[in-house]
């Protein structure tokens, strides 16, 4: 980890503090970066979620503004994703493809110790193929978030999507992350993501670890959880490196 990203570590580390010493607050353990939590937004309650991801080498960024509702309270949440790309070097800025996603809770909540939530998503080419911002494709997907406490301070996720697009083209994904609660406001947490794209027979596939941190601090009534992580590929992705940034933004829409 780079030195500027230490410092934004300890910033974030530092801001949660306070809040800790004015009350006893449930401590946080479901805003994940390269995961999904199995946890589904309480009623009445909507989380605006940005993403910004750069890459070491090629100039490629990425951001994406993902917003969460529930549905007639807990059980049904729909959700939706913006992204902005930038492929590197000789290309453009741009939308890319957009994700409508419903996602059903299953089993258990925030505050249960097993959690599961299936996803299915639609998968929308509103990005420029052309342009390396998009598929082209309409897509579906399917995923299976689980979340587990381990331990009164550990906690893990657990991933595993599939989709689809058409004239056989798909992408598997697998990941798992471990979440340790070191402080209520202050969580520490290493993820693993792989995933394998078959276009037409030509299989590529990329895996990554990503060490983080994410804190969290209310500024009146609206919960603030801004984190940071450095993603490192191992095995086909050796020698990539990125930096992810994180900030969510949790409040109630209704009395």
């Amino acid at each position: 980890m780079k030195a500027h990203d230490v410092r934004i570590v300890l910033l974030l580390a530092l801001l949660a503090l306070p809040a800790q010493a004015q009350e006893a607050p449930a401590p946080i353990q479901d805003n994940s970066f390269l995961l999904e939590e199995a946890y589904n937004q309480e009623s009445g309650v909507v989380q605006h979620i940005s993403t910004v991801e750069r890459a070491d080498a090629g100039g490629g960024w990425g951001y994406a503004f993902t917003q969460e509702w529930p549905l007639w309270g807990l059980r049904h949440q729909i959700s939706y994703t913006l992204p902005l790309v930038h492929p590197g070097d000789g290309f453009s800025a741009g939308l890319g493809d957009v994700s409508v996603d419903y996602r059903y809770q299953l089993v258990g909540d925030a505050s249960s110790a097993l959690a599961v939530a299936p996803r299915v998503s639609l998968l929308l080419p509103t990005g420029d193929k052309a342009a390396g911002r998009g598929s082209g494709r309409t897509g579906v997907e399917g995923a299976l978030p689980v979340s587990a406490v381990l331990a009164p301070r550990l906690v893990a996720h657990s991933n595993v999507s599939l989709a689809y697009f058409p004239e056989d083209v798909s992408t598997l994904g697998l990941g798992q992350s471990v979440v340790w609660l070191a402080h209520p406001r202050v969580n520490v947490l290493v993820e693993t993501a792989w995933e394998r794209e078959d276009v037409l027979g030509e299989v590529t596939e990329s895996l990554f670890v990503s060490p983080g941190v994410r804190a969290a601090f209310d500024v009146g009534r609206v919960q603030v959880v801004p984190g940071v992580a450095v993603p490192i590929g191992v095995g086909a992705s050796n020698g990539e490196r990125m930096l992810f940034l994180y900030l969510s933004l949790e409040h109630a829409f209704r009395r």
